[in-house]
C-alpha cells in the first residue's frame, strides 16, 4: 500500500477541526485513506456509504437523531454530495458537541461539496482534494515514471501487473462515468452519448484552447450546453481548465483557458492507445507528456502559488507560469526530448513576465543551465528538488 502525502495533513486537520472533507474523483483511494486517518484518532469509527440505499435511509429522515448514537465516534460519510442538506443538518450537531475529528466527509463531486461547506460549515471544517497518485508518492517503489505516465495515477490500473488489466479498467471507468456516474454525482440527466463524444473530442484536442462554439458545432448542440457538460467533467475531477495569465499585460493575449485531461491513463484509452509502444508512435505523445507534467506540478506545487499558461496573439507561449500573489515567479517550457532547444517565443515570455527562475522540462535530462536565465531539468529532479524552493 502506497503512503499518500496528504495523510499527515489530514491527521493534523482532524486533530483541530470537528469535520474534515476529502474530495476527489471516484476510485482514487479516498475511502482507504479516510480509514487510515481515522484509525490514528484512537476513536471508534462508524462508516456510512450514501451510495448504499440502506445507509442513505439512515440519515435521510432524521440525521441528527441517528448521529446522536455516535457522539464520540469518528463518523465517515462517503459520497456525501448525494445529500447536500446533510451539511445543514451537521452544523447543530457539531456546535452542540464541538470536539475535533467527529466527521470525515468524502465526496466525488466538487461543486456540490464545496457549495455546502462554504454555506453551512464555515469555520467548522477543513477540506482538501485527494488527487491521483503522483510521482513523488512513487519514490521507492518499483513503478517507473513511464508506467505512471502511460497508465495514469488511479491506484488499481497503476499497480496492476499487466497492461491488459489497465485497459479493461479504463474502458469500464469511461463507460461508467458516461452512462451513470456523472448523473448520479450531480443529480442531472446528461446524455451518455454526448458525454462520451465530448470526452473523446477533448482527448483529441488535449491541451488546446477552449472554444465552446467550436465543440458545440461538432456535437450539434448549443455553446451553453457543451459548456455545462464541461463543467460537470471538471467538477468530477476528470478535466482541468488551465487559465491564462494576463494581469497587467501590455500585449494582446489569449484569454481563454486550455483544457487538459487530468488522467493520462484515461486520455490514452480515449485515444485508443493500449501500450507504451503505441504511445511513443502516436502523434499525441507530446501533448500527453505536457498533460502529465502539468498535473504533477499542480499536485505538488508549493502552498500559496497558482499555475497558469501565457500566450500572446503573435504565438509566443509559456506552457506553465507559476505565480505567487500577483507576481510570476517561474516560467516553464515542456519538451518531450532530453536534448531540448529553447524557443524564441519562450524567451519573449520570460521578458514579458519578468520571471527570474525559468525551466525547460524534459523527461529525464540532467539539470544544467542553458543561457543566463534558463535551466534544463528532468521532471523528477524538478518535482523532488526544485519545485518547493520556488514558493
Amino acid at each position: 500500500m502506497l503512503d499518500r502525502i496528504l495523510y499527515s495533513d489530514l491527521c493534523e486537520s482532524l486533530s483541530f477541526f470537528p469535520a474534515v472533507a476529502i474530495t476527489g474523483p471516484r476510485q482514487v483511494g479516498k475511502t482507504t485513506l479516510a480509514r487510515q486517518v481515522a484509525a490514528k484518532l484512537q476513536k471508534q469509527v462508524h462508516y456510512l456509504d450514501l451510495e448504499d440505499p440502506r445507509d442513505k435511509s439512515k440519515v435521510e429522515t432524521n440525521a441528527n437523531a441517528y448521529l446522536e448514537n455516535y457522539f464520540d465516534y469518528c463518523v465517515i460519510i462517503d459520497e456525501v454530495q448525494t445529500i447536500p442538506e446533510l451539511f445543514t443538518w451537521l452544523r447543530p450537531s457539531i456546535d452542540s458537541h464541538r470536539i475535533p475529528g467527529r466527521f470525515l466527509l468524502l465526496g466525488s463531486a466538487s461543486p456540490a461539496l464545496v457549495k455546502g461547506v462554504s454555506q453551512t460549515l464555515a469555520g467548522r471544517i477543513a477540506y482538501t482534494e485527494l488527487g491521483q497518485i503522483n510521482l513523488k508518492e512513487l519514490e521507492g517503489t518499483e513503478v517507473s515514471m513511464n508506467t505512471h505516465w502511460f497508465r495514469g495515477g488511479f491506484p488499481e490500473p497503476l499497480l496492476a501487473k499487466t497492461d491488459r488489466f489497465y485497459n479493461s479498467w479504463a474502458d469500464n471507468f469511461i463507460h461508467s462515468y458516461a452512462e451513470r456516474d456523472l448523473n448520479f454525482l450531480f443529480g442531472v440527466d446528461l446524455a451518455a452519448s454526448l458525454v462520451q463524444k465530448l470526452w473523446k473530442m477533448l482527448a483529441h484536442g488535449n491541451g488546446g484552447i477552449w472554444s465552446a462554439e467550436t465543440y458545440a458545432r461538432s456535437l450539434g448542440v448549443t455553446g451553453p450546453t457543451v459548456s455545462r457538460y464541461l463543467d460537470y467533467l471538471e467538477g468530477a475531477y476528470l478535466v482541468r481548465r488551465l487559465q491564462p495569465w494576463f494581469l497587467n499585460a501590455k500585449k494582446r493575449l489569449i484569454k481563454s483557458p486550455k483544457v487538459y485531461l487530468r488522467s493520462t491513463g484515461i486520455l490514452h484509452k480515449l485515444l485508443n492507445i493500449s501500450s507504451w509502444d503505441d504511445l511513443q508512435g502516436h502523434p499525441g505523445v507530446g501533448t500527453s507528456w505536457e498533460s502529465y507534467v502539468i498535473e504533477q506540478i499542480f499536485q505538488l506545487k508549493p502552498a500559496g502559488t497558482d499555475i497558469y499558461y501565457y500566450r500572446t496573439q503573435n504565438g509566443a507561449e509559456c506552457d506553465v507560469v507559476i505565480v505567487k500573489g500577483i507576481k510570476p515567479i517561474a516560467c516553464i517550457e515542456i519538451k518531450y526530448t532530453d536534448a531540448p532547444s529553447v524557443s524564441k517565443g519562450f524567451y519573449s515570455c520570460i521578458e514579458d513576465l519578468g520571471s527570474t527562475q525559468n525551466f525547460v522540462m524534459t523527461p529525464s535530462s540532467t539539470t544544467y543551465k542553458k543561457g543566463d536565465n534558463v535551466v534544463v531539468t528532468g521532471l523528477k529532479d524538478f518535482l523532488l528538488k526544485i519545485l518547493h524552493s520556488l514558493g
